[in-house]
């Protein structure tokens, strides 16, 4: 096993979960309260960096294969490190340029984001799994947790400290962090296992790229296990999109925090990414302990398990009589999101083979991508005609299409 690439591989993922929990555990109230966002917005600002990704997903992944994904990974946090400043800019941005709103300003963003993305997505992951091997990476997928978990922790109280100076502190700030580990990555990043394929003479730039891609649809095709994998994904994608972009305004505007305790909003949220995160670390702690995420069937089981809990939490959480109850079901969903995530990550490369590695999982984040940019709109549409509790129902509903390939495969094996 490849210790230096493991290590490398976790402190990229406790840099990015760092970066991601300074920027992201705050950013309703940034969005929210200082831009003025409206939920159908927010749902918008979504669909724009899903529909980036879903463009150039593909793309970048046949460049991760053809060229080498050191220099993937590391040309996608540069690119990032740009639209988070840029985001963080928005009201800078409105004032020197006021012929563009604020919104645009922060679409504009996200879509360089987004397009940033489809460099990292994928890469990281096909490097590790070429560098460590495929039967040594599902524990360290699970250790990887852990570790972003631990990460999260710390950004949740650098993200309120910032966030009580100035809303859009946190988004400099985790720019200035993906800045610093696209640097490292540059000294301390080797690529060693990685094979390009041979370029028959006369082939062009292009007809290699296309080659690349061609192989991993062949892949994809001729797999029925790597179909059901893609359907996951899509549904998974449209699901995941009404409930993360709409859960912060549920609570601010539906549920409302408790009045008798005279905490902001920031404060608030950043007590309950706390909660989520010691909560998370806990269960991922059991897991590790008592899964064997080498044994496919016992993947298929969890996965199958933690979707029904899934559907029944988001729904828990639409329904709440009240802030108690929404924020025992929170709970709930934060925890079953961070034990599934490597669960899923196991289950899909131990069906993918070296050489088309990233192409195949930058297809799966396309089609998750797909599912997000078709089914956010939707949710939004709902949201706006009826409210944000009929839209976080929908997104419990667009979930029950994996309970059935998750069982479905189960029969099979």
């Amino acid at each position: 096993m490849n210790a230096h690439a493991s290590q490398v591989y976790l402190r990229l993922k406790f840099g990015l979960a760092l970066a991601n929990s300074v920027m992201f555990t705050t950013y309703a109230v940034y969005f929210i309260q200082t831009l003025g966002l409206t939920p159908l917005e927010l749902l918008l600002v979504g669909t724009v960096l899903e529909l980036t990704v879903l463009l150039f997903e593909g793309i970048t992944g046949v460049v991760a294969d053809t060229y080498g994904r050191r220099k993937s990974v590391i040309l996608g946090m540069f690119v990032m490190s740009g639209s988070f400043f840029l985001e963080g800019s928005v009201v800078g941005a409105g004032a020197a340029v006021p012929v563009i709103s604020l919104f645009v300003w922060v679409l504009i963003s996200e879509a360089i984001r987004g397009f940033g993305e489809t460099f990292l997505s994928g890469a990281d992951t096909a490097w590790f799994v070429d560098e460590i091997g495929e039967e040594h990476a599902g524990p360290v997928f699970m250790r990887a947790k852990r570790w972003t978990l631990t990460a999260a922790l710390l950004g949740i109280g650098i993200s309120v400290g910032l966030s009580t100076l100035a809303t859009n502190l946190p988004f400099l700030a985790g720019g200035l962090l993906y800045a610093v580990l696209g640097v490292y990555l540059l000294l301390d990043m080797k690529e060693t296992k990685f094979v390009r394929q041979e370029r028959a003479p006369g082939t062009g730039l292009w007809t290699e790229l296309k080659s690349t891609w061609l192989a991993g649809a062949r892949e994809i095709s001729s797999r029925p296990i790597l179909l059901m994998i893609l359907a996951v994904t899509v549904f998974s994608g449209a699901a995941s999109e009404g409930y993360d972009r709409l859960w912060e305004a549920h609570l601010l505007k539906e549920i409302t925090f408790p009045a008798e305790l005279p905490l902001s909003a920031a404060l608030w949220f950043g007590l309950i990414s706390v909660l989520t995160i010691l909560l998370s670390m806990l269960a991922m702690w059991i897991a590790e302990k008592r899964l064997n995420t080498t044994d496919e069937r016992v993947v298929f089981k969890s996965m199958f398990v933690l979707t029904a809990l899934r559907i029944a939490a988001v729904l828990s959480f639409a329904f709440s009589p009240n802030f108690g109850w929404a924020l025992v079901s929170l709970l709930a969903v934060g925890v079953i999101g961070t034990l599934s995530a490597p669960l899923f990550e196991t289950w899909l490369n131990l069906n993918i083979e070296s050489r088309s590695r990233a192409t195949v999982l930058s297809m799966m984040s396309q089609s998750d991508a797909l599912g997000q940019t078709a089914g956010g709109p939707f949710v939004g549409w709902i949201g706006s005609r009826l409210s944000v509790r009929a839209s976080l129902t929908t997104a419990a509903v667009l979930l029950l299409p994996i309970l059935l390939v998750f069982g479905r495969v189960l029969r099979r094996r």
